[in-house]
């Protein structure tokens, strides 16, 4: 026997955690059919409301006709007659409207609820992320303090030794080794390309180098302007489809983080191609942002 409830709350409970997960849009959705179901209510109510109006003036124009023809009318019973209309008038008028009343009511709750309820999923969520990034930055100083900044780069994006053979001046070919940016690990998340496909890249090399470099000063006095910058506008100015983690992710002034905007267009000269952009030879080139993290954790 105790098998069966066990059985029946294990089919239950996932469709369950499906509902409550969809709740915020299920919430909205029906709030939104509430509010049209509750405009034509009234509106169907509207149109009934002048026959009942009608009716009441009919009655209190019978109360007075018989309050000036009958003399064994009293004066007190025409009161209370008239009293006893414009109540019943109020609750008939009441009961036209009181179906799109309601549906309003459980509209404005039901919209209300979502709003809520997504704003306590994004609180968590937010501060979840600023718990990780907190860490994640503790992690990097510690790293910093005891290898130095070389081992927090190799320990952060991952790096590979490579060999590349080069032209001396005498004119004999020698093997070098330098150290890059392993491929297969890749930048951070935030890193974009700066290449065809942004909106202001431009075929001569040296416009798409002046072009960034003047993106980074504007940045930076924007920066110093605001007390805070967006990363989805600095991909915004570059060209840059925008991203989910840019809306809340960026640079705050005199807060925690490094205080200014970096494209790290010069932080890995190691490589061939970035000294190529650099130098003028190269089209495109990988940025990588050194954003401070969570925005509205450090304001």
């Amino acid at each position: 026997m105790k098998l069966i409830p066990e059985a029946v709350t294990n089919k239950l409970g996932r469709p369950l955690l499906h509902l409550q997960k969809q709740s915020p849009q299920v919430m909205f959705g029906a709030g939104v059919v509430a509010a049209v179901a509750s405009t034509v209510l009234a509106c169907r109510a509207t149109l009934k409301l002048s026959d009942t109006l009608e009716e009441s003036e009919k009655l209190q124009h019978l109360a007075r006709e018989t309050a000036a023809t009958d003399e064994e009318y009293e004066k007190n019973k025409y009161k209370r007659d008239l009293t006893v209309i414009k109540v019943r008038s109020a609750l008939n008028v009441t009961k036209l409207y009181a179906p799109a009343v309601g549906l309003g009511a459980l509209s404005v709750a039901l919209l209300t609820g979502s709003h809520v309820t997504l704003n306590r999923r994004n609180a968590s969520l937010t501060a979840a992320y600023a718990s990780v990034d907190q860490a994640f930055e503790k992690y990097r100083q510690r790293v910093v303090e005891q290898l130095g900044s070389d081992a927090d780069r190799d320990f952060r994006y991952g790096t590979e030794i490579v060999t590349e053979t080069v032209e001396g001046e005498d004119g004999k070919k020698k093997n070098v080794k330098h150290t890059r940016v392993d491929s297969s690990e890749g930048p951070s998340k935030y890193a974009r390309f700066f290449d065809e496909y942004c909106n202001d890249w431009n075929r001569n090399p040296e416009l798409n180098r002046i072009f960034l470099q003047c993106q980074q000063t504007y940045a930076n006095d924007k920066l110093r302007a605001r007390g805070h910058l967006f990363l989805n506008e600095v991909y915004d100015a570059l060209g840059i489809p925008r991203s989910r983690e840019g809306q809340v992710v960026g640079w705050v002034l005199d807060g925690n983080g490094d205080g200014f905007v970096d494209f790290g267009i010069f932080d890995d000269l190691s490589n061939p191609r970035v000294r190529d952009f650099v130098n003028g030879r190269e089209y495109s080139i990988l940025l990588d942002f050194n954003v401070d993290g969570l925005i509205f954790e450090k304001i």
